[in-house]
């Protein structure tokens, strides 16, 4: 796109973000959405363009209804945070299941090994038509951690999701 000066608009190059907070702490007022922040931080920081923050309480179905309205018509990243663990309402993957097309095995294993305590964490990543969702933790810390574990191939998973025929990245890229 270019401007009045004949300069090209930044945001042209830049690949979009969504984040999803779930949580019923930070939907009750009784704790802030310091995960959902940090990664809007982190992605901007990297170059995506974050078009979109929302929360929402757990559950199977508002977690698959909210990715699915989410991902439809859009080429990007959505990353989820909280959800992912152990606790009576932890149903983020299993909303996230629900919806996707594709899974993406590499990408779940990838960050499950991002630190010692993602071994805790039951967070999926797949595609959803044109979109990949990462399933973070809800921790401030381990969001960024485990987003930053995978950020690396996502650029190119996104351009072959927009329908690009990006080269092939090789190990020293």
């Amino acid at each position: 796109m270019t401007g009045d000066a004949g300069t090209t608009d930044a945001t042209e190059d830049k690949q979009q973000a969504k984040v999803l907070t779930v949580s019923d702490g930070v939907m009750a007022g009784v704790r802030k959405d310091s995960s959902g922040a940090g990664l809007v931080s982190h992605l901007e920081a990297a170059g995506f363009e974050v078009i979109e923050h929302r929360t929402i309480s757990d559950g199977v179905d508002n977690v698959s209804n909210t990715l699915s309205y989410m991902a439809l018509n859009f080429v990007g990243l959505i990353a989820t945070t909280g959800g992912t663990g152990f606790g009576p309402r932890d149903d983020t993957p299993e909303g996230t299941r629900r919806i996707l097309d594709k899974p993406a095995p590499g990408l779940t294993t990838a960050m499950a090994t991002a630190s010692p305590l993602n071994r805790l964490s039951r967070g999926v990543a797949g595609v959803r038509g044109r979109s990949l969702i990462l399933n973070l933790p809800g921790s401030p810390g381990g969001a960024v951690e485990t987003l930053e574990s995978v950020l690396d191939v996502v650029p190119h998973a996104l351009a072959l999701l927009g329908g690009k025929r990006d080269p092939h990245p090789t190990p020293d890229q």
